[in-house]
């Protein structure tokens, strides 16, 4: 990448510099001069001389060598003290149908101390072969180790497809292995799919502030990457018959060489809401007015044994902790029931509830987009139409 300007075509006219956001352009006798310490190619000044095109972004496109003998689709099997996390088994499911499209195995990196014993579970939830290195140094998360381990085995293997969780831990790790291998890395996807075509990895995510949504492809460069957040898949049942591949994998100590390490470990003592693991959600948002407002909302989930979530601007106003917001910014959920009480429904939102098993929308518009997705519409005035509800939920439970 790199960016030049054709002295004999530039007039000197100075629209570049005018229009360059980084002042990363001046005039030298006449002529066009780059500061390409400054310059983030962001293409402004390439427009503003569109009429005598002086200035041209180079771009160099490169290609993974031997890019077709990269197969099978991976996940990164995130574990926390040894126990392997839920949203491992929502990707191996999400794996599992990639991988039966494209007719390859499915593969998962397991890295921690005492894990080998997990191996067996990940494959009757639907890996083919499991990766394993067990050793007392990676008993703590540090980045730097698992992203050298991780990348060591994918230059070795040649996947195809690495999922991972968008997860602190796994943000934190794929991050550095993209950076390694030079590769794209499309972050919290919430779609992803085949193109059999030409065999590439479609990857949906929201864009522009979650105003679109944007299919990311790789058409040059393997393994492709992408994050997933926990609860936009559903968890995949375990096959007590399905049988795999576990291969023990052995590193010597410049693997664990880290300029980081952990001195102590304190666990919070404060109790978290956790809402991705709710089976009912009751949100609400802006048209609730205020905090004290959300008492009706907590009423009908104390009733049905649930918790309370909230859109962004609740949270930004601060009638409800972040905790419980849901969104792009917040959760992703997937409760068995989810009621939208006073929520237009922005894609925002939208990106966190929208794989919930029922969803009860309540709000005055009859064109609110949230009624799009809802199983369950209900227009009305959410003060009028909760405390119904919460009372003949009540009664009801109180029969049974």
């Amino acid at each position: 990448m790199g960016i030049s300007v054709d002295k004999n075509k530039c007039t000197g006219c100075g629209l570049c510099a005018l229009t360059c956001p980084f002042y990363a352009i001046s005039m030298v006798n006449g002529k066009a001069e780059i500061d390409l310490e400054k310059c983030t190619l962001c293409n402004a000044c390439v427009e503003a001389c569109r009429k005598f095109q002086a200035i041209q972004i180079i771009r160099e496109t490169t290609k993974t060598p031997d890019i077709e003998k990269y197969k099978g689709v991976w996940v990164f099997g995130e574990q926390r003290n040894g126990n392997v996390q839920p949203v491992v088994y929502e990707l191996l499911g999400k794996a599992r149908e990639l991988a039966d499209k494209l007719q390859v195995d499915v593969s998962c990196v397991l890295l921690g101390s005492n894990v080998k014993d997990k191996a067996q579970e990940i494959i009757r939830r639907g890996a083919d072969v499991v990766f394993v290195t067990d050793n007392p140094k990676l008993e703590h998360f540090l980045d730097e180790s698992y992203a050298r381990i991780l990348t060591n085995l994918i230059r070795k293997h040649r996947p195809e497809i690495l999922l991972v969780p968008a997860t602190v831990t796994g943000r934190s790790v794929i991050s550095r292995v993209a950076v390694q291998l030079r590769v794209g890395l499309t972050a919290d996807c919430t779609e992803l799919d085949i193109d059999l075509k030409e065999r590439l990895f479609l990857q949906t995510r929201p864009a522009f502030g979650g105003n679109i949504m944007a299919t990311i492809l790789s058409k040059y460069h393997r393994p492709q990457l992408a994050t997933v957040r926990h609860k936009v898949f559903p968890e995949r049942a375990a096959d007590p018959s399905r049988t795999g591949k576990i291969i023990e994998m052995d590193f010597d100590k410049s693997f664990f060489i880290s300029r980081t390490r952990v001195l102590n470990v304190v666990e919070e003592m404060a109790s978290t809401v956790n809402i991705s693991e709710a089976n009912v959600i009751v949100a609400g948002g802006r048209a609730l007015g205020s905090a004290e407002n959300f008492r009706i909302l907590r009423e009908l989930a104390d009733v049905l044994g649930g918790t309370i979530g909230a859109t962004r601007a609740v949270v930004d106003s601060g009638w409800v902790p972040y905790a419980h917001q849901v969104g792009q910014t917040g959760k992703t959920v997937c409760p068995n029931i989810y009621f939208a009480c006073g929520i237009s429904g922005q894609i925002q939102h939208l990106v966190g509830m929208q794989s919930s098993k029922i969803i009860v929308a309540v709000n005055k518009d009859p064109s609110a987009p949230i009624f799009q997705v809802a199983n369950y519409g209900i227009v009305g005035d959410l003060f009028e139409v909760v405390p119904l509800l919460t009372k003949k939920f009540r009664e009801v439970l109180k029969r049974a």
